[in-house]
């Protein structure tokens, strides 16, 4: 019973996750910008990330020590902050379909991080299901071009997402650690808090305050809904479900966030789907399903 209610719920941290791109599309229609956007996601979601640090660090048998301060402030920064502002700047160039796909490719960047930090060796199967997963992003993106008839626009939209992912994909070589000793709830709600304060300094640094305080209605409630359904949601869902049935299963069900995401633009955003998309998502998971295996 136990078994099915972690698979549920990494199910949905998946697909609510899954649903922060199309929040971030029908944003932009609205004319708001990428760091305003983000700005008002993160002040939505730290009153809560706050008090998930606070409960989660209650009784804690040691305090936490100043290197565990620089290492939570480094990934913070990078793998959060930087990620996410790197994700929102280029779903303005690029379809959501497409932007999923690119950050599913994380599992391969880790193995390349862990054979250059850690000295582990790369065997000819994980080389065979990295290239599998590119050649799927390449197909993809000749969707994207042809569906917007601008290559410059898809090229820079997709190298500022596979930036997201590498700054993601450090953040998660790093966390390992991290979570261990502080726990994977307390250690996402310090990092997330840290990426939540950086990206409203940023905005209040490049824009006056005038600027959040008039938009429409609509980017509001978008900004809200990416705080509640595809930020805190996601975080205390996966947590509960890597308790329940461990990180692999929940690694496992997390590859149907592509899917989902190519679904909800389908649905929300009216985006087409086409063969190479299709062709496309079926490499990119098969190849990541095959490097991300204990036997790569």
């Amino acid at each position: 019973m136990l078994a099915h209610r972690g698979v549920w719920l990494a199910f949905i941290a998946s697909a609510a996750f899954s649903m922060k791109a199309i929040f971030v599309k029908l944003a932009y229609l609205y004319g708001v910008d990428a760091v305003l956007l983000l700005a008002l996601r993160m002040t939505f979601s730290l009153p809560v990330l706050l008090g998930a640090a606070w409960w989660t660090g209650r009784g804690a048998a040691a305090p936490i020590s100043p290197r565990d301060w620089r290492a939570i402030l480094f990934l913070g920064f990078v793998g959060y902050y930087l990620s996410s502002l790197l994700d929102f700047l280029g779903l303005q160039y690029i379809s959501a379909g497409l932007e999923r796909l690119i950050l599913f490719l994380y599992p391969t960047v880790v193995v390349l991080i862990s054979v250059y930090l850690l000295k582990k060796p790369i065997t000819t199967r994980a080389m065979g299901a990295m290239a599998l997963s590119y050649i799927g992003i390449a197909i993809a993106f000749v969707h994207d071009v042809r569906v917007t008839g601008d290559q410059a626009a898809t090229l820079i939209g997709g190298g500022l997402v596979f930036m997201c992912m590498i700054t993601y994909a450090i953040y998660l070589v790093g966390s390992g650690q991290m979570t261990a000793r502080l726990g994977s709830t307390r250690f996402a709600a310090l990092a997330t808090t840290v990426a939540a304060i950086s990206c409203i300094g940023h905005f209040l640094i490049q824009s006056p305050l005038t600027d959040a305080v008039s938009q429409p209605w609509q980017v509001y409630a978008y900004a809200l809904a990416m705080a509640i359904v595809s930020t805190i949601l996601p975080i205390f869902l996966t947590a509960k479900a890597i308790q329940l049935i461990g990180a692999a299963k929940v690694s496992i069900i997390g590859s149907v966030g592509p899917v989902a995401t190519i679904f909800f633009a389908w649905l929300f955003l009216g985006e087409s789907v086409s063969l190479e998309q299709i062709l496309g998502g079926a490499f990119v998971l098969g190849g990541v399903m095959l490097v991300s295996s204990k036997k790569a």
